[in-house]
């Protein structure tokens, strides 16, 4: 009897232990691509309205550490990321891709584009010609401009590079440069909300390949894999996230302030009501990448050896692991 009851209490001492095991697994971690912004609201949304709770999810969000949420996601540290259609070139025109796959859009088109004080007299590509741009020298940036100023007539040669970082766009624009790259769902509308005047043409208006997806949320490959209704049902919870700071920015826009109570009130309010409308936008659904769309983009890179190989058609993307 006594050798029974030391199995029993045994037995009962380890089941807590199996209990947190089993909850465990279902921890994810979402790493962002930068500090929290209104691109990330429905993620914090999902995780104050309990949604990730609901289906059985601890959801952990993570600030990226200085090279990006894409290599944590590719080593497994991370189950979810947040990253950039454009960045992830690189990473697919390889002999050997990181193992990591975009599963959702969380910006339906295309924000970016160059933006510049008003009297600088900047309406077009065309017009950036004689003037300073703050470049991050990237390969692919560097294109993108000279393609957008020559489909307008202009010169790339004429436009003058300031290698530059540029954090604040508004203090950038009013002082040592002329124009900036931006998304303007952040820092258009915080141009706006601070009263200054200033032009802005978006690059998916000049030409649809650049219309590319930014930013994505991206995902481990072999948590795909092996963990697929785990992954499905982070989605569900993140899309519910994003329909709730469709339905009601306002209060979207408080939660993201609880969670990063150092951003500008008046710029998050904002730009909450932009996104709203561009989070779906003409999507069927939150999240839902078109194909055509996304390999547009990669085969403009391929043609303009700007890849070291050629990325094939539907690749790195999937619309498998969103609600139906």
């Amino acid at each position: 009897m006594k050798k029974l009851t030391a199995i029993l209490l045994c037995v009962l001492m380890i089941l807590p232990f199996v209990s947190c095991t089993k909850k465990e697994e279902n921890e994810i971690t979402v790493v962002l691509d930068w500090t929290p912004n209104t691109n990330h609201t429905g993620l914090y949304v999902a995780l104050e309205k309990g949604f990730y709770e609901e289906l059985g999810l601890k959801v952990n969000i993570q600030q990226p550490p200085e090279d990006g949420a894409t290599s944590l996601v590719a080593s497994g540290k991370a189950e979810f990321g947040v990253d950039f259609q454009d960045y992830l070139a690189a990473a697919y025109a390889t002999d050997d891709p990181l193992p990591v796959t975009a599963v959702a859009a969380l910006i339906q088109h295309n924000t970016s584009g160059i933006i510049s004080m008003a009297d600088k007299g900047i309406n077009s590509a065309k017009d950036l010609e004689g003037k300073s741009y703050a470049t991050w020298d990237l390969p692919i940036e560097k294109a993108m401009i000279k393609d957008c100023m020559e489909k307008e007539g202009g010169d790339f040669s004429k436009l003058e590079l300031i290698p530059s970082t540029v954090t604040d766009t508004m203090t950038a624009i009013q002082t040592n440069v002329d124009s900036v790259w931006i998304y303007y769902a952040w820092d258009g509308v915080a141009c706006e909300t601070k009263g200054l005047e200033t032009n802005y043409f978006a690059f998916k208006d000049i030409d649809p390949a650049f219309d590319y997806y930014t930013p994505v949320l991206i995902a481990n490959n072999s948590f795909l894999k092996d963990s697929p209704e785990l992954a499905k049902a982070f989605l569900e919870a993140t899309q519910k996230g994003y329909e709730y700071a469709i339905e009601d920015p306002g209060k979207a826009a408080d939660i993201l302030l609880k969670y990063a109570p150092e951003l500008d009130r008046d710029i998050v309010k904002a730009s909450q009501e932009y996104l709203a409308k561009e989070y779906i936008a003409d999507a069927k659904r939150w999240g839902e990448f078109d194909q055509k769309r996304w390999d547009a983009f990669f085969d403009y890179l391929w043609d303009n050896k700007l890849t070291e190989k050629e990325i094939a058609d539907g690749f790195g993307f999937t619309n498998d692991y969103l609600p139906e």
